[in-house]
């Protein structure tokens, strides 16, 4: 594959995170191209407008949208973030019924103005819609995934660099398996620059204790929960993440990252989506990368995926 030529990204849903996407993608200049839809005609064309109004300052990147599907007519990626809002106190998992009932009838309409897209699920629970939306479109694995764990992952650098008085793009470290409670940190392969976590020193003195880490990785796992209580959503950082991958696709870049793929035989894991650290190209998720895990972190993510897995089961997908 290459890179994208006059790109074209849409976004499904023109709520807090669909323009999160849209603005973060317009002012990175992402794609030369950001659609934006909504069925509902008056907040779109609003949110379209007072994006547009600012594109002298983005560079060639260009606004449209509308409530006619026929805006994201020959995207090249399709970022859908339409569904029901997580409320305060309800987990992601408890989300899932009604989105999945949005998806049955979103994603064929989606597949026939854009039969060429990457799609990208940024609707939570985001590990179950992947997997209905992979068997709703019947795509390959590789075509149809979700932001998982990238923005976990995110959160967990920052609190790390915070910590360790480092710059965060020096924390190498990850959040793996689903994108919610049963998530958990590959602490075996978490650096500082090239420093094993635990080794890592400030002032001559150890920075990090197993207790401190298993305290910031519930941290983590609980983050968008207190941000809901307080905001009622989140929007600027999964913006921004999302915004990332979408770059990773558009520019064929084999970017190193942890989205959720419907997995077949990794770990002795197949046929539930989990986040796992996977190769996104214009391709879409080109590979997923055999990664050691130690005895604890493979209890958890076979824990991971059963309980992904039960949700799915549930569901009847």
């Amino acid at each position: 594959m290459a890179v994208i030529e006059n790109s074209k990204v849409a976004i499904i849903g023109a709520g807090a995170v669909g323009t999160a996407i849209a603005y973060a993608s317009l002012i990175r200049r992402s794609a030369r191209e950001v659609a934006l839809y909504d069925v509902a005609a008056a907040k779109v064309d609003a949110e379209v407008l007072d994006l547009a109004h600012g594109t002298q300052f983005t560079g060639t990147s260009r606004v449209t949208g509308g409530s006619d599907l026929s805006v994201i007519d020959g995207a090249n990626m399709v970022v859908v973030t339409a569904g029901a809002k997580q409320n305060p106190g309800q987990t992601r998992l408890d989300l899932a019924a009604t989105n999945i009932r949005i998806l049955e009838d979103l994603m064929p309409k989606l597949l026939e103005h854009a039969p060429d897209a990457v799609f990208m699920l940024v609707t939570n629970p985001c590990d179950v819609l992947a997997f209905a939306a992979q068997q709703i479109t019947g795509l390959p694995a590789s075509r149809v995934f979700s932001s998982g764990t990238v923005l976990d992952s995110s959160r967990l650098r920052w609190v790390l660099a915070e910590r360790a008085g480092v710059n965060t793009s020096s924390v190498h470290a990850m959040i793996v398996g689903e994108h919610g409670d049963s998530e958990f940190p590959l602490w075996s392969q978490a650096r500082i620059g090239p420093v094993p976590i635990l080794d890592w020193q400030r002032d001559g003195r150890q920075v990090f204790t197993i207790e401190e880490l298993d305290g910031i990785a519930r941290d983590v796992t609980n983050a968008a929960y207190a941000i809901i209580a307080g905001k009622g959503a989140t929007n600027y950082a999964i913006g921004l993440s999302a915004t990332r991958i979408i770059e990773a696709v558009l520019r064929d870049e084999k970017a190193i990252l942890p989205v959720s793929s419907v997995l077949d035989g990794y770990r002795g894991v197949s046929g539930v989506a989990l986040s796992v650290p996977s190769v996104v190209d214009s391709s879409g998720v080109s590979a997923v990368i055999p990664v050691p895990f130690d005895a604890t972190e493979d209890a958890r993510f076979a824990a991971s995926a059963a309980a992904v897995r039960a949700s799915i089961a549930t569901l009847g997908l």
